[in-house]
């Protein structure tokens, strides 16, 4: 079945000017309940309290208002802010090309596919075809549904081209606010187990398929019980030893993963070779 667009709109770098459609590249699946009432089983409905005059109130009757200090708001009506939007042209305008590696990925927000529109298929290919080859992404405004979205453009699945919608930089904080404690020193044989336990996970690409939500999973069996009249049945998970030591967990961790799983013996457990220093500088003393 066909994708069906959810917008469209016109690329334009330098004087070139490409039709394109929007179609949904991913959409969350996450299991959502409903509100209901203990007694009868009906569904909530949501309203709006004014605490001043403790009544409900009506959408009609609401204005949106901007809190600009501690429990003072200036008012805003629809007139007012559909003068304040952006021209709804639909216009993406490609401003610069950077480097792909030189784009964090903290700033990705949502993903779209990006299909041409008729009249524009050489003109698409030939973009993402010439940005493939060199390595770059173009960063763009997207004047759509009445705001001006900072995007980045980039090369996909041979011939497409994608579109991520990315947070502003006052809108992604800084790393810096976060803790990660005082430095810490590691001895060799703790850094070559460390080594060791990445290249026994590594895998050699991404594949999202073989991953599924279980929690979502653990949800819809029970809705099946449920609906059968049966009761929630699920399966209990052993509680996992607590370890202090980090040469202590390295070492295990290395002796239950896959390839010790096949080397070593059931119940056994191989033992640690000392590592070789860290400079690759044979120590004092040896031959």
């Amino acid at each position: 079945m066909a994708a069906r667009a959810i917008g469209s709109g016109t690329i334009s770098f330098g004087l070139v000017s490409i039709p394109f459609k929007v179609y949904t590249a991913a959409s969350s699946q996450n299991v959502s309940f409903n509100l209901l009432h203990k007694k009868c089983g009906g569904r909530m409905k949501q309203q709006y309290l004014c605490p001043v005059d403790n009544v409900v109130v009506e959408r009609s009757d609401m204005v949106k208002g901007f809190e600009f200090a501690k429990d003072q708001y200036v008012h805003f009506t629809e007139d007012d802010l559909k003068k304040l939007q952006a021209a709804k042209t639909d216009a993406l305008e490609l401003v610069e090309f950077v480097p792909e590696s030189t784009v964090d990925l903290v700033y990705m927000e949502k993903s779209y596919y990006i299909g041409p529109d008729k009249g524009g298929d050489r003109a698409y290919q030939l973009l993402a075809q010439a940005m493939k080859r060199s390595g770059k992404i173009a960063v763009g405004r997207y004047c759509t549904h009445g705001r001006e979205q900072l995007v980045l453009i980039r090369p996909y699945h041979q011939k497409g081209l994608i579109m991520h919608y990315v947070y502003y930089a006052n809108e992604v904080r800084s790393f810096d606010e976060v803790g990660v404690g005082s430095d810490a020193t590691f001895k060799d044989i703790e850094l070559d187990l460390a080594d060791k336990l990445i290249e026994q996970l590594a895998r050699p690409e991404f594949k999202a398929d073989q991953f599924r939500d279980e929690y979502q999973d653990r949800v819809r069996t029970a809705v099946d019980q449920k609906v059968a009249g049966q009761e929630i049945s699920v399966a209990e998970e052993a509680p996992k030893a607590q370890i202090i030591d980090l040469f202590e967990a390295l070492k295990r961790s290395l002796a239950s993963g896959p390839a010790a799983k096949e080397d070593a013996a059931p119940g056994s457990v191989k033992p640690v070779k000392k590592a070789a220093p860290r400079d690759g500088k044979k120590k004092a003393g040896t031959g």
